[in-house]
């Protein structure tokens, strides 16, 4: 097993998929790695649909190209750098839905409060993720099929009183994926007050702006 900081430090988003399956062994000890996560009031409101099924998985698949297609890429356009762009959009027309399996994480509204269903759902995804990750698999989050409401709801036969957060593609790497791109952490942390650097310089000395 890979040790704890190293999954941290080298996961990263995969948006392109090997066709071979994931074993069900797998998939169970990422979910449960995933329920351990916190959540308000020990409220537990994630809700896991562990998509296998090719037409359902296509169904997702071209929800999100719509989406993308539709006004997301055009949105990203100016933000995205145009290697970064072109990455999401193969993951957006294709390459995510060609994931063997599709992990819908939804939240269960009649167990917490509405205010903090994103805190307890979203710790459980970077579980999921991190999880994926320590046993070789690759993962990413996008929240864009969201966007389309009962077309993401109805296939799954979710009742109305749990809604879709996220998507998460599950499966092996098409291709190894580089370490990935953060800015250091003195860029953003901070001591005390916004402003002051963290760490303190090497000296000890905290310099003040």
């Amino acid at each position: 097993m890979a040790d704890f900081f190293e999954v941290v430090h080298t996961q990263r988003a995969a948006r392109s998929f090997l066709p071979d399956d994931v074993d069900d062994a797998s998939i169970s000890r990422i979910l449960t790695a995933a329920t351990h996560a916190p959540s308000a009031e020990n409220s537990q409101p994630f809700v896991f649909i562990v998509v296998r099924d090719a037409a359902i998985r296509r169904a997702i698949g071209d929800l999100t190209a719509r989406i993308w297609e539709g006004g997301a890429k055009a949105l990203e356009s100016d933000r995205l750098s145009p290697s970064f762009l072109r990455d999401v959009d193969r993951g957006a027309m294709g390459g995510i839905a060609g994931a063997p399996v599709l992990i819908v994480v939804c939240g269960d509204t009649r167990l917490t409060y509405p205010q903090s269903m994103d805190a307890s759902v979203f710790p459980a995804v970077q579980n999921l993720l991190l999880a994926a990750h320590a046993l070789g698999l690759g993962s990413t989050l996008t929240t864009m099929p969201v966007l389309g409401g009962d077309e993401l709801s109805e296939p799954l036969g979710l009742p109305a009183d749990v809604v879709p957060i996220a998507v998460i593609p599950l499966g092996h790497l098409a291709q190894p994926l580089g370490p990935p791109r953060r800015k250091p952490l003195s860029e953003k942390a901070h001591l005390n007050r916004y402003g002051t650097p963290y760490p303190p310089t090497p000296s000890g000395e905290v310099s003040v702006p």
